[in-house]
């Protein structure tokens, strides 16, 4: 089915009641599923959410030829997945090109089979997020690598070795991809600088399940101690801490009560945090988080994005909208990416007063939105709109939705049966 020509359809002011269920960490399940090639036996993953990016990852898998079993895509039953017979170590580009994760392959290919091909990544309109970092570390460990045509060619014909690997940049990416070479590099991998994230500790937490041997995840050093090889295991994927705080905010907008069944408050801190100082009551009740505003008014804040356990890039245009009807000017400064203020001049379609300035965008509350035709550019950018159609005077009609459905699994049901006005229209 192709959906980039779907809509979302909007008409805003009803406030969200219910439960919402919160699906798998998409960025959690992506390098799992690339963890799979690490091994000949079978590697069982639960949780995984039916979505756009796991069914690209999955067909990049079996070109490789990993064998795919569960319900092929995630959700209930989870995926099976094995790559006893891999017949080719090449991610070609018509796979590669359409997500940028595609590139967590390279390190466990590399580890295990000693060479690999893998296309330049494509992926989202947020600007570059550079693969040098994982190149460079993969060096360290003994690669050659070189790029010709558009792809890296890389070989370590002697096998990896471990190394001292310090990231002059915190990389989520880069991380993951050495953390799953060094599981079957000779010695010992030291990661200075690791990123933090929940997803990166899955990751370690899925590996040391499966044989490796890892200390200090969730820390900025992590210690590898490279085995022989690697085997099956079942692991269960965390919820996604994006998804959650996205429907906090949308409950927040919309002067709802919701429960979040499912988040996890320890993943979620700094954006718990910054929702507080907005106005907005969250509390833990057993199996999730409970999200109000009681009627109070919504007050602009500050906000900065950082690695983690900083406030998240991938919740800036969610707390954006959420700044744009809060009152009084808030200040929002994005450290990550460049490019990611795409969804302002969409905003401001719907009467959103917001000023850019290279990375810090101002925004000054007004009474209320308004509904507009917008466009999606990105995926959280996308959110935003829908977002922003929740709460806006009339009828608000997202385009090109597809964005969407590569991070938020089943969006208009969950929150139709909160009581939103949304439906999905496909042409």
């Amino acid at each position: 089915m192709d959906q980039s020509m779907d809509t979302i359809v909007i008409r805003g002011g009803k406030p969200l009641s219910g439960t919402i269920s919160i699906s798998g960490a998409k960025n959690a399940a992506l390098p799992l599923m690339a963890a799979s090639l690490l091994t000949p036996e079978t590697v069982v993953l639960e949780n995984i959410p039916v979505l756009g990016d796991i069914r690209t990852l999955a067909d990049v898998l079996e070109e490789l030829g990993v064998e795919i079993g569960g319900n092929g895509s995630g959700g209930e039953g989870g995926l099976e997945l094995t790559a006893g017979h891999i017949e080719d170590t090449t991610a070609p580009y018509e796979l590669v090109r359409k997500m940028r994760a595609s590139v967590l392959v390279l390190g466990p290919l590399l580890a295990r089979f000693g060479t690999a091909k893998v296309s330049l990544p494509g992926g989202c309109a947020i600007g570059t997020r550079p693969v040098d970092l994982h190149i460079r570390a993969l060096e360290q460990m003994g690669a050659e690598i070189k790029l010709q045509d558009g792809y890296i060619q890389a070989a370590a014909p002697q096998g990896l070795k471990g190394a001292d690997i310090r990231f002059p940049a915190v990389t989520v990416g880069g991380t993951e991809n050495i953390l799953m070479a060094a599981t079957l590099a000779r010695g010992v991998t030291v990661i200075e600088n690791a990123a933090r994230e929940p997803e990166v500790t899955a990751l370690a937490d899925c590996l040391v399940a499966m044989g490796a041997n890892i200390s200090g995840m969730g820390s900025e050093r992590i210690v590898i101690q490279g085995v022989d090889q690697l085997g099956g295991a079942r692991f269960t994927n965390i919820s996604d801490r994006i998804e959650a705080g996205s429907y906090a905010v949308a409950a927040g907008l919309t002067d709802g009560d919701v429960i979040l069944e499912g988040a996890n408050a320890a993943h979620m801190e700094a954006v718990i945090e910054a929702l507080r100082r907005a106005g907005i009551q969250i509390e833990d009740v057993p199996g999730g988080l409970r999200v109000r505003r009681n009627g109070g008014s919504l007050r602009g804040i500050d906000l900065t994005t950082q690695p983690y356990p900083g406030f998240p890039t991938d919740m800036q245009a969610q707390m954006m909208v959420l700044m744009a009807i809060a009152d009084g000017a808030s200040r929002i400064t994005e450290q990550i990416f460049e490019n990611r203020f795409m969804h302002v001049p969409e905003l401001a379609r719907m009467g959103a007063d917001i000023t850019v300035h290279g990375g810090a965008a101002l925004v000054r509350g007004v009474d209320y939105l308004i509904g507009a035709p917008v466009m999606a550019t990105d995926l959280r950018a996308s959110v935003s709109l829908v977002l922003a159609g929740l709460v806006a005077d009339g009828e608000t009609v997202v385009n090109r939705v597809y964005h969407l459905d590569r991070g938020y699994e089943r969006l208009e049901e969950k929150l139709s049966w909160c009581g939103a006005d949304i439906k999905r229209i496909t042409e």
